[in-house]
């Protein structure tokens, strides 16, 4: 997959209130499609509210006694990032494959030419040349998966309200259609943009690890096997995961993901922020 897959070198986010609705907690794109809400589900408990949190920490503790002292070792996780997914995608691809340092630089070139943040959406983004994003240092492969996605907004194949409230499954495979997404760049996203409860990433390499260290295994878990094994942390396996990057994170792990996408070091947020 190569340039396809988001680097999972991650930062904070910034602040979203608690308990937010889909419609209010992240402004909507210009090619958002309001029809489309009738036929799809809410999502409300979303990982911004601190009471969801308070929640999953209980019921991890009380499912899994083998993770309860990991749990207790950290403070509890802030999910805060509020771009709209249209920004947040966009800014992972152009943070895929290349240091956080590098890509804030060529993040900031890219709002600039947009006009600024707020002004980045999809009629802002084709309105760029494939020339002025290669003058700024976006290579050309992230250039057409910049496109592709404004794309996909443009004809209503995406659109931030259906982002918002798609389940789970149906979403994975919608956003994977983008060029530059595979199926572990959009769980990362899911959980640290989306703020999405129930996510588990199991084609990484770091969580595997982790899974490893914390049930003592004598092999690394396989992505196949990662579900059966995490099984007791439904409902909130974005929750746990996020304690097992930390225990892979102190126990000096880094490794790469399945498929090609690249793990550079223990995801902590988005790498787009």
């Amino acid at each position: 997959m190569g340039e396809q897959t988001q680097t999972q070198t991650t930062q904070p986010p910034s602040s979203l209130p608690e308990n937010p609705s889909p419609a209010k907690s992240r402004k909507l794109s210009s090619h958002s499609s309001p029809r489309t809400a009738a036929i799809l589900l809410p999502i409300t408990r979303l990982l911004s509210s601190d009471d969801v949190v308070a929640a999953a920490l209980r019921h991890l503790r009380s499912s899994d006694p083998v993770l309860a002292p990991v749990i207790d070792a950290y403070e509890p996780p802030k999910f805060e990032n509020s771009d709209t997914p249209f920004l947040a995608l966009a800014k992972s691809i152009l943070y895929q494959q290349i240091t956080h340092k590098a890509g804030t630089t060529i993040y900031n070139r890219f709002v600039s030419l947009c006009g600024g943040e707020t002004r980045v959406c999809p009629i802002s983004v084709l309105a760029l040349t494939p020339p002025q994003l290669l003058q700024i240092g976006v290579s050309a492969r992230k250039v057409s998966f910049l496109h592709d996605l404004a794309n996909k907004y443009r004809t209503g194949i995406l659109s931030d309200s259906k982002i918002l409230t798609m389940e789970d499954r149906a979403l994975v495979s919608l956003i994977a259609m983008v060029k530059g997404f595979g199926v572990l760049s959009v769980h990362m996203f899911m959980i640290f943009s989306l703020h999405r409860p129930d996510v588990l990433p199991v084609g990484d390499a770091n969580l595997r690890k982790g899974v490893q260290m914390l049930y003592g295994l004598e092999e690394l878990p396989r992505p196949s096997q990662m579900e059966k094994l995490c099984e007791r942390w439904r409902p909130y396996r974005s929750v746990a995961s996020w304690y097992i990057w930390r225990l892979s994170e102190a126990n000096g792990v880094q490794g790469k993901a399945e498929s090609g996408e690249t793990g550079a070091g223990s995801p902590k947020g988005p790498a787009t922020t």
